[in-house]
């Protein structure tokens, strides 16, 4: 492990008046990346879907709930996902708490949020309930959803292969088979559902204040995650948590 420098006061505000530009540098450039966002395409989803809800039964165009635009995360809760069928993917679990009350602010700008999952209504109603979270969470079942905002040729739907715009990391990854995380983005213009943005692995770091917070630690997120991030009732105040 490399020593950390250890300096005087000066010292440290000179790096960190220097680090300030970087950080608002990134700022700056993060406000480009939205804005290049909200300039993609729309493409008109023509495909009818279905999903369960605790309401009955919900077309994509109910999921807005009278707003015009849709956030939708891809929460891995399936056959191929660890602690199946009593429980969702860790990971997802770790992002999802801190979307739970995030999400409440959502509707009053005119955005809905929901979570979509392959595993039935009462699989994540009995998950939702021992995580004591309330956002809005829905059943696709076996239909297409997931995978159709997965990959998005007809060959890359056919094979299952191409998951990330075809990152070369996920090369061999069958999204055919496998649930996969992600977020998801709609918009409802003249009773058309449009499909407007989404975005895999690392793009959903943002969604999770836990990594944004252990990113300005002296230490930052490390580099070994084995056994972590669990479900919050999984952890051991052990010597090994506290480093």
């Amino acid at each position: 492990m490399t020593q950390q420098k250890v300096g005087t006061r000066e010292e440290w505000l000179a790096v960190r008046k220097r680090l300030l530009e970087h950080e608002k540098e990134l700022t700056r450039r993060s406000d480009e990346l939205a804005r290049e966002r909200q300039e993609l395409p729309w493409v008109p989803v023509g495909k009818e879907y279905t999903f369960e809800s605790n309401d009955g039964t919900k077309t994509l165009l109910d999921l807005f709930d009278g707003r015009s635009q849709l956030l939708v995360y891809h929460f891995m809760f399936g056959p191929s996902v660890e602690g199946w069928p009593e429980a969702g993917c860790p990971g997802c679990t770790y992002t999802a708490d801190s979307l739970d009350e995030a999400v409440a602010h959502l509707p009053h700008r005119d955005v809905a949020f929901v979570a979509v999952s392959r595993a039935s209504l009462e699989h994540l109603n009995a998950y939702k309930r021992r995580m004591g979270w309330s956002f809005p969470w829905v059943s696709f079942g076996e239909s297409d959803f997931n995978l159709d905002f997965a990959v998005f040729t007809e060959e890359e739907r056919r094979t299952g292969k191409g998951f990330n715009f075809g990152s070369a990391k996920n090369a061999d990854i069958d999204v055919r088979e496998v649930e996969l995380h992600g977020l998801s983005a709609f918009a409802l213009e003249e009773g058309v559902v449009h499909h407007t943005y989404s975005t895999y692995d690392r793009g959903t770091d943002v969604l999770n204040a836990t990594w944004q917070l252990l990113d300005r630690t002296p230490k930052g997120r490390g580099s070994e995650f084995e056994g972590w991030p669990r479900r919050r009732y999984e952890y051991e105040d052990s010597a090994s948590d506290r480093g």
